[in-house]
C-alpha cells in the first residue's frame, strides 16, 4: 500500500525555475568557489570520494526507474526524448551532464547547468493518464522545483546506497558532509534553498516519504521505457541484462519493482543478489584503480595536476562509459 500524499512533495506548489532564478544561483556558486580549476567540489570533497567509484553504474537502473516512477518525469521523457529508440544513449548523455557538473572545472560545470535547464525548458505538456495525485490532463513541467528535487534526490540516494553496498559504510558525519555537497550541486538545477531538505536526516526522511507515497506511481509510459532499459545492448548479453534487472528490482521498493514488471526471482533471486554484492565487496579493493574509478574523475585529477598529455586507457574507458573519450 502507498502512504498518504504529502502536499509539500507534489509538484506544482512552486513557480518553475526560470533563467533568472538559475543565473542567480550560478552567480552565488561562482562567488563561493576558491579554485575554479577544481570546479564546484574538488579532490577533498565527500562528493568526489563517494562518486568517483565506477560502482555507481550498479545503481543506474535504480536511479532511472525511481525517476520514471514520477508521472511527470515519465511523461516528459516519453514525449520529449529519444529514449525509446536509444535508451542507452540517453543515459550516457545524462551521465555526461552529471559528470561535467561534478568533475568539470567551474566554467564547465556552470555550462552544464545551463544546458540542462535549456533542455528542461522545452519539456512541458499534459498527462495522458491519471496517476497517483495527478489528474489526467493536468500540466507537467520539467523545471518544476519539486520534480527537479526528486530527480536530484534519486542520484545521491542511489550513490550512497551503491557505495555502502560495495565499498564501505559511511559514518553519519560523512553522510552529512556528502549531503552538504549535494546541496551545492542542486544549485546547478536552480532548485531553491527553501525546497531542499535542510540536513542529511531531513533528506533521508524525504526520500523514504516519497518511496511510500503515491506521488510515485508507475504509468504505462514508464513501463514501456523500463522494458527498453533492460534489453540486451549487444548480442549475447541477454543473461547479463536479466541478472542486472533482477538486481535492480531488489534495489527498488517491492511495489515499484512490481509496477515496472521486474521479476525479483523470489528467495533464489534474493540469494543471487546478495551473493553478487558479496563478491563485489571482496574483489573491489583489488581491482586496478583505473577500473575502480570513473574516467571523468581520473580526467579531473589529471587536469588539477596539470597533466594534459595523451591518456589512451582513459580514452578507451571513457568511450565505454559515456560514449566519448573525454567527458569534461
Amino acid at each position: 500500500m502507498c502512504g498518504p500524499v504529502a502536499t509539500d512533495t507534489i509538484p506544482g506548489r512552486s513557480a518553475a525555475v526560470g533563467r533568472e532564478d538559475l543565473e542567480l544561483r550560478l552567480a552565488r556558486l561562482r562567488a563561493e568557489v576558491r579554485d575554479p580549476r577544481a570546479g564546484l567540489f574538488g579532490p577533498d570533497s565527500k562528493l568526489w570520494e563517494v562518486n568517483k567509484h565506477s560502482i555507481a553504474f550498479l545503481g543506474a537502473g535504480r536511479a532511472a526507474l525511481l525517476q520514471l516512477a514520477h508521472p511527470w518525469v515519465a511523461t516528459g521523457v516519453d514525449r520529449h526524448s529519444r529514449t525509446r529508440d536509444d535508451p542507452f544513449g540517453r543515459f550516457q548523455r545524462t551521465f555526461l551532464h552529471v559528470f561535467r557538473m561534478v568533475y568539470g572545472d567551474l566554467d564547465t560545470a556552470l555550462r552544464a547547468g545551463r544546458a540542462v535547464h535549456r533542455i528542461h525548458e522545452r519539456i512541458t505538456g499534459e498527462l495522458t493518464e491519471a496517476a497517483g495525485p495527478f489528474a489526467q490532463g493536468s500540466a507537467y513541467r520539467a523545471n518544476d522545483p519539486d520534480a527537479l528535487l526528486w530527480v536530484h534526490a534519486t542520484l545521491w540516494d542511489t550513490s550512497v546506497l551503491c557505495f555502502e553496498s560495495v565499498v564501505r559504510p559511511l559514518a553519519l558525519a560523512e553522510r552529512r558532509a556528502y549531503y552538504t555537497d549535494t546541496r551545492r550541486f542542486a544549485a546547478l538545477f536552480g532548485i531553491p534553498d527553501d525546497v531542499l531538505p535542510q540536513s542529511w536526516e531531513a533528506f533521508d526522511a524525504y526520500v523514504r516519504q516519497m518511496l511510500e507515497s503515491d506521488v510515485l506511481t508507475v504509468t504505462e509510459p514508464a513501463r514501456r521505457m523500463a522494458e527498453f532499459l533492460f534489453r540486451p545492448l549487444v548480442p549475447g548479453s541477454g543473461a547479463l541484462m536479466e541478472r542486472y534487472a533482477e538486481l535492480t528490482a531488489w534495489l527498488l521498493p517491492a511495489r515499484l519493482a512490481e509496477g515496472f514488471g521486474l521479476d525479483r526471482g523470489g528467495a533464489a533471486g534474493r540469494r543471487r543478489t546478495d551473493a553478487t554484492l558479496a563478491r563485489l565487496r571482496r574483489v573491489w579493493p583489488h581491482l586496478p584503480r583505473r577500473l575502480r574509478y570513473l574516467p571523468p574523475y581520473v580526467e579531473a585529477r589529471r587536469r588539477i595536476a596539470g597533466r594534459s598529455g595523451p591518456d589512451p586507457v582513459g580514452d578507451l574507458l571513457g568511450r565505454l562509459f559515456v560514449g566519448r573519450a573525454r567527458s569534461l
